[in-house]
């Protein structure tokens, strides 16, 4: 099938096959779009966006620091992920990266992590526990994220990990009370990120208690279609 007569958005997730995502992937098909697994040496002249979903920490060493506090590194995944960003994003292709993903687009592009959060009481989860944190967060006036929102909003948290130095080009969007960082875009790149998980503030996933997070993933999946339609 051409380029001309696909209609389904097509999202590269790097992830390995055997892990489930199935989160991500239903609130996906729930727009109309096709999460696809891809590898690090994936073509991406096929897909029409990159999304870098949430999971555990990066090997610190990718950011040039000692481990002071980083725990379930899987540095095949972290290869995984940086070279198909890479590959994708040098491609033009638009990115989308939530918890994990949006820290491990701050490392691609040179920036830094704060390894483990002094503010533990309002971003991870409790311990046993399977519910998300709820905090509020504030946009920065003019930002893509307010243009969705609002200037304050809440949202989940499941992260005892920020963003610390902004990586080349990154801009900072989002913020919650204690100055973690929350949202990012790229300067001149099709590039955002969330710290938050929108994928289970949507859908089967709605809470009352956040705002939609099908709102942010619909942003997304609009900027992959100004990809695909510029390519034609």
């Amino acid at each position: 099938m051409s380029e001309k007569q696909r209609k389904t958005l097509r999202i590269g997730v790097p992830i390995p096959p055997e892990k489930p995502y199935t989160n991500y992937f239903e609130a996906l098909r729930a727009l109309g779009a096709e999460g696809v697994v891809v590898a690090a040496d994936t073509d991406p002249s096929g897909f029409d966006g990159l999304l870098l979903p949430g999971g555990g920490d990066l090997a610190p060493e990718r950011y040039h620091q000692e481990n002071r506090g980083s725990k379930g590194i899987d540095e095949a995944l972290d290869t995984l992920q940086l070279t198909a960003a890479d590959r994708f994003i040098r491609a033009g292709v638009p990115a989308f990266g939530i918890c994990r993903g949006h820290q491990l687009l701050n490392v691609l592009f040179g920036g830094t992590l704060i390894q483990h959060l002094e503010t533990l009481i309002r971003h991870p989860r409790e311990e046993n526990s399977t519910e998300d944190q709820v905090h509020a967060v504030t946009a920065v006036p003019g930002s893509w994220i307010e243009g969705l929102y609002g200037h304050v909003f809440s949202v989940n948290s499941s992260h005892h990990q920020a963003v610390d130095v902004p990586g080349d080009g990154m801009v900072m969007d989002l913020y919650a009370e204690e100055g973690v960082v929350e949202a990012m875009h790229h300067a001149s790149l099709p590039i955002w990120s969330v710290q938050w998980h929108p994928e289970r503030m949507s859908f089967a996933f709605r809470r009352q208690d956040t705002v939609d997070g099908e709102k942010v993933l619909r942003y997304f999946l609009e900027q992959c279609e100004k990809h695909r339609q510029g390519r034609k």
